[in-house]
């Protein structure tokens, strides 16, 4: 198991890592021969990726997770 600091770390990276290789493909495709229009939907979908993926580094590395109980009471 990871030590907290280290998720940390780690995650950032790869999703610095991450982050760099979608934004850069999306510049690629929007300034290549598909032009503005042509990398619209690849902008689009990009952004909800990266969303997902800020998402799930806050949620994997960053929250505070607690253990869940069972309540047998009933």
């Amino acid at each position: 198991m990871l030590s907290s600091a280290t998720k940390i770390i780690v995650g950032l990276i790869a999703t610095a890592m991450m982050i760099t290789f979608i934004v850069g493909l999306a510049h690629s495709i929007s300034t290549g021969f598909a032009g503005f229009w042509g990398g619209l939907p690849f902008w689009i979908i990009s952004i909800t990726v990266l969303g997902m993926l800020a998402y799930d580094y806050w949620d994997s590395c960053i929250r505070e997770k607690t253990t869940a109980r069972s309540d047998n009471s009933g």
